[in-house]
């Protein structure tokens, strides 16, 4: 786990000058990272703030990192996955763990010992492996194992997730960009690992770059990024950011 404390904002209602396109509204939401709980909360209040404001083509994105650390994975991209097939606006990126699980529910056992250091077992036991099955079994048996344990329709769908989502004068991707690189040219795995050559930088991407992948105490708002992983699995909080014209706001669990 990474913990940064940046000097930061305070996340309150706030007038920018970057803006969404009139009449739509964007909701962005942080890290899951297996907490099926927060998910469901946070949602519900997606849905409240949605419903209290004036009628508007709303958009979800969320920032990856669906999986891992929490103990219910399957049961996020499930919701997820459910979510996406309701007719709801939602976009979803890849972040640096749904592309080792992918990997790893293929049968890679290479990624699957690289998942496990990074809160993979909690992944591997919500799919439906015992704790005495997981303890018994070497990486390739245990490849197998997941590979026979996870949906086809989680694959498939995670597979489908993008690597940016760009709305206005607003960038929506997983870890950051790499500074002096114009949005098109960016590469897939700096966008879903990159850290600190993007955190310490302090000039303009262009767009705002809103992001997770990094975990903060509070949201880290700085003059050309935003980020919103709040460490979900550990701090019990998992935040969003609203967005509409000028204005952004947060909810968090």
């Amino acid at each position: 786990m990474v913990l940064k404390r940046f000097l930061k904002r305070a996340p309150d209602p706030a007038a920018s000058p970057h803006a969404i396109p009139a009449g739509e509204r964007v909701y962005a939401v942080g890290d899951i990272h297996g907490r099926r709980d927060l998910l469901d909360m946070l949602l519900a209040q997606i849905e409240a703030d949605d419903a209290a404001r004036v009628p508007a083509r709303t958009t979800l994105v969320f920032l990856g990192d669906l999986v891992d650390r929490g103990a219910d994975s399957s049961g996020v991209v499930q919701r997820l996955l459910d979510l996406s097939r309701s007719g709801r606006s939602a976009r979803f990126l890849m972040g640096n763990h749904e592309e080792t699980f992918v990997k790893a529910a293929r049968g890679d056992a290479g990624a699957l010992r690289y998942l496990v250091r990074y809160g993979g077992r909690e992944t591997v036991l919500s799919y439906g492996i015992g704790t005495a099955a997981y303890n018994a079994a070497d990486f390739d048996e245990l490849a197998a194992m997941l590979a026979a344990r996870v949906p086809g329709a989680h694959i498939d769908f995670i597979e489908a997730f993008e690597d940016q989502v760009a709305i206005g004068d607003y960038l929506f991707v997983h870890a950051g960009v790499r500074p002096g690189t114009p949005i098109a040219e960016q590469k897939a795995s700096d966008l879903r690992w990159i850290r600190s050559e993007f955190l310490d930088y302090r000039g303009s991407h262009g767009p705002m770059v809103v992001h997770g992948h990094t975990i903060t105490d509070e949201v880290d708002e700085q003059p050309n990024r935003i980020g919103i992983d709040t460490g979900a699995f550990a701090s019990d909080r998992l935040t969003a950011i609203g967005l509409e014209g000028t204005s952004r706001w947060y909810l968090a669990t």
